[in-house]
Order: structure tokens, then sequence, then C-alpha cells
């Protein structure tokens, strides 16, 4: 099959840019799905930092104030974990799908109490002391594609030793509100728990699935422009050329030597193969001349 050189070049030219569409697309999509990591990321990390903070805060200022309180009737507000848990729980309210949990294998409060991926979060880090903390991504049985941020949770305080070694050390106060059946046996620097924080990544991951179409449609819009650009460029610099110098050719080799015109102008190689192909008919011509002036 005969194919025309405006096609030959289309072939190629679409064959080229589907190759590096699909490269481009290819990398596009993994900038864009480690950007939506990294600001899911991002957002774990200020939500464990405002835990942080507000536990610090409760543990300098409130627990002082509130010690001869639990004397007499035990507060859990005085607890840094359960104040951040407070905290986190009224901004859920603005961001439903963003959570925070102080998990225990052995807490005082039952609603601290860690779920089974949970668990093998918090033994995982119990097995590698080293770890400073754990991200992982896991879905909701609604559907939902979170990311976690896992901190282990150690006691670096002997102060909390008072109501976390034995029930005979704690307030009567926490005994009457708990019990004595959990939440003691802690030790100094060993891993009790985990602070556990969810981000939703679906937003971020529509967002980016989003900017990759716009950018592959913008791509393709350019390659779109560009190919018909290409081919009106072709077509007046050198298929329309190529023509006129074929059609010439014909002519010549009909015995048409004169009154053909040639597309000399330009000053390319189509023009010096033209200027060129004229020179061969001035001779022809003058070769012709010759063997008539012989024959008389």
């Amino acid at each position: 099959m005969k194919l025309s050189l405006a096609i030959k070049f289309n072939l190629v030219f679409i064959t080229m840019f589907a190759i590096g569409l699909a490269a481009a697309g290819v990398v596009a999509d993994r900038v864009l799905q480690q950007q939506a990591l990294d600001e899911t990321r991002h957002d774990a990390d200020v939500l464990a930092s405002a835990a942080n903070a507000m536990q610090n805060y409760t543990a300098q200022h409130i627990t002082p104030l509130l010690a001869t309180q639990i004397k007499y009737s035990f507060v859990p507000e005085s607890v840094p974990a359960f104040s951040a848990i407070e905290m986190l729980n009224t901004l859920q309210g603005a961001f439903p799908n963003f959570s925070y949990k102080s998990a225990m294998l052995n807490p005082t409060n039952p609603r601290d109490r860690p779920t089974d991926w949970e668990t093998e979060v918090i033994a995982h880090l119990h097995d590698h002391p080293e770890l400073k903390e754990i991200t992982g991504q896991r879905r909701t049985p609604g559907g939902e594609h979170l990311l976690f941020l896992a901190r282990p949770s150690r006691i670096t305080d002997s102060a909390c030793l008072q109501c976390h070694s034995t029930p005979s050390a704690a307030p009567r106060t926490m005994l009457d509100k708990y019990g004595p059946a959990n939440g003691f046996g802690w030790t100094m620097h060993d891993v009790i728990g985990a602070e556990f924080v969810s981000v939703p990544m679906s937003q971020s991951i529509a967002r980016g699935h989003a900017v990759w179409r716009s950018f592959m449609a913008s791509l393709t819009v350019v390659f779109v422009v560009v190919l018909v650009v290409l081919n009106v460029m072709v077509h007046f610099f050198v298929t329309r050329r190529l023509q006129a110098l074929s059609r010439a050719a014909d002519e010549v080799s009909l015995g048409k030597l004169d009154g053909v015109a040639l597309p000399t102008g330009g000053g390319d190689e189509i023009a010096s193969l033209a200027v060129s192909f004229g020179r061969m008919r001035t001779s022809l011509v003058a070769a012709f001349e010759i063997l008539d002036e012989a024959k008389h």
C-alpha cells in the first residue's frame, strides 16, 4: 500500500506522541499520588501535634490545679490523653473524617481499648522500640480510604505511676470510677499503647485525579494544535513544492522541456533540488539542439 509523505509523517508523529503521552501520564500520576500522600501526611502531623500540645498543656497547667479535687472526686479532664481526645472529638464536628485515639493495651478507661488492627500496630511498636512512628493506609467498613499515623505511648514521668503501677497506689476516687481491674502494671519507658491519628485520603486523591485529567487533556490539546500546525507547514513548505517538482519531472519526461515551472524559491534543500533539476533540463535542451544540428 502506497502512503503519502504526509500520512507517514502523521503516523510517526502520532506514535511518538502516544508513547510520550503514556510516559507523561504515568510520571504525572505517580507525582500526584505522592503529592496527595504528602498532603495527607502533613494533615496527620498537624493533628498529632495538636493532640500532643493539648496533652502537654493539660499536664503542666490543668492536672496540678485539680490535684486537690482528685482526692474527693476523680476528674477525667486531669488526664492529658483524656483532654486531647475530648478536644479533638470536638474538632471532628467540623472535620468528621478526621480522628484521634489514644489506645492502650491495658487502659483505665474502656473506650481507650484498641481494635484488632490497632493492637497489631501497638505490638509492632512494642517489638521495635527504635521506631518513633508508623504510617500506613487502611479502609473503613464504609469504604473510606484513610492514612493513619501511630506514635508509641510510653511512661516517661514517674508521677504517672502513682495512678498506674498498682491499685493500692492509685487514688481511691479513680478506683471508684474505673475499678481496680484495668490500667495498672505499667512500667517506665515501656510501650503501653499508641496515639492514632487517621486522616482521609479520598479528597486528596480526588484532587490529584482531577489535576491529572486536566494535565492530560491540556497535553492532548497541545498535541492536536501542534499536529495541525505541522501538517500545514509540511503541506506548504514540503508537500506542495515536491508535488510541483514531481509534475515538472513528469512533463520533462514526456518531452515538454519548455515552460515548466520549478519551485526554486525559498533557498532550502527543495529549492536547491529544483535549481539542479532546472540545470539538468537546460542541459537536455542543449543536448537535443546539438543532436538536431548534427542531423542536418
